[in-house]
């Protein structure tokens, strides 16, 4: 069985698939940039669904604790 990041992820590489064709066939720009956001919000949605497990794991052992918060800090540059 696909986990539900492995298919979320399967449907964003099939979403980029369908970028590619509409760049090649030269469709209408406002289109490709509409499905183009669409694919970086599906990514922020993964990030968001990896980190939330990450979060999970490093709640149970303080090393990861602090490997997450230097993460966290680096992505959101938080001094």
């Amino acid at each position: 069985m696909v986990d539900a990041i492995q298919a979320k992820l399967s449907r964003i590489g099939g979403q980029i698939n369908g970028i590619k064709k509409m760049y090649q066939g030269k469709r209408d720009c406002l289109e490709m940039v509409q499905q183009i956001v669409a694919a970086r919000q599906a990514l922020a949605r993964v990030a968001k669904d990896l980190l939330t497990g990450e979060a999970v794991q490093c709640s149970r052992n303080p090393k990861k604790q602090q490997d997450l918060d230097r993460l966290l800090k680096s992505l959101f540059d938080i001094s």
